[in-house]
């Protein structure tokens, strides 16, 4: 395809939540991931990114809902479908940790031909896979 740069990525994901400080809280003390930025813009808005500590991969806005429309949304930003896949080298390590962290998987390990998965929760419910891919 024309017309486009050669360059381009999905950087950021923007994750709606209830409050900033939990959402940051939580994030950083449960999946390891470290406060990238977090701005004040005013008017009770701030521009808050976190990320997993390694810097790959996209990062995550973290977006507190403004009003009732989006207060809607937290944590079924896609209908109750897996929103975000969490990449890992070692699947066991990272299952092990979560759990000890208190994190809510939906089930059991399994075996795809694609790789080892697993669904967590996040403090909202929104559903994620931890994904050791094969490679």
């Amino acid at each position: 395809m024309t017309g486009f740069a050669e360059y381009r990525r999905v950087a950021t994901v923007a994750l709606v939540v209830a409050r900033y400080d939990e959402a940051i809280a939580w994030y950083g003390e449960r999946l390891g991931f470290v406060l990238v930025e977090d701005l004040d813009l005013g008017a009770g808005k701030r521009w808050v990114i976190v990320a997993p500590p390694s810097g790959k991969g996209a990062r995550l806005l973290l977006a507190e809902a403004a009003d009732e429309a989006q207060r809607q949304s937290i944590g079924n930003q896609t209908g109750g479908r897996v929103f975000l896949f969490l990449e890992t080298d070692d699947f066991a390590r990272d299952h092990a940790a979560m759990l000890e962290r208190g994190i809510e998987f939906r089930e059991a390990p399994r075996f795809e031909a694609y790789g080892t998965v697993a669904v967590f929760a996040d403090l909202y419910g929104n559903l994620w896979d931890l994904i050791e891919p094969k490679r």
